[in-house]
């Protein structure tokens, strides 16, 4: 499937497609990325039966030593059986702090803008398959992650995870949805 535009406004439809092939498949983990938990909230209405990951971002990323995601919510969203993941960005983190210092170019924003010629969304979604598997929350056998631009999600991946130390024996091994142009 693929949108027109890329945005939030394509979230149910994106987790309603990542739903429905990931029953056809017989996948029992989503991974979702989201910043307020949002995109959690309509994953829980949508994706019943699956186990839902939540990957937000690190402490600091907007502010240094604060939180994005609201305590209040974190909390919600665990007892309704999400498991969250606040974990630096796997394709930049200190690299990017380098590149601001000295430029250049570096591998893993290399590997960054490269999957971004697919959309900022599955980039998105690659990153937090394997955020979630360095968190210890996959179990390696094929996962749904669903990615967006900016806020929400617009684009879903059927994937074989892998940690960071083993990226390139990750498989992408569909991609369920993204938008055509962004």
């Amino acid at each position: 499937m693929y949108f027109e535009k890329p945005g939030k406004e394509n979230t149910a439809s994106t987790l309603q497609a990542a739903f429905e092939r990931g029953k056809e498949l017989g996948i029992q983990d989503i991974v979702v990325a989201s910043s307020a938990g949002d995109t959690a909230y309509q994953a829980l209405e949508i994706c019943k039966g699956f186990d839902i990951v939540m990957v937000t971002y690190h402490c600091g990323v907007r502010e240094p030593f604060k939180n994005v995601l609201k305590d209040d919510v974190r909390k919600d969203l665990e007892s309704k059986g999400v498991r969250i993941v606040s974990a630096t960005h796997a394709l930049s983190g200190v690299e990017r702090s380098v590149a601001k210092k000295f430029s250049g170019l570096y591998p893993a924003l290399l590997i960054a803008e490269t999957l971004r010629l697919f959309g900022q969304g599955t980039k998105v979604a690659v990153e937090i398959a394997i955020m979630a598997a360095d968190a210890g929350m996959l179990a390696g056998t094929d996962i749904i992650s669903a990615g967006g631009t900016a806020k929400g999600a617009d684009s879903a991946l059927v994937l074989k995870p892998a940690n960071q130390s083993d990226l390139f024996d990750m498989k992408i091994r569909e991609i369920i949805c993204k938008p055509r142009d962004f």
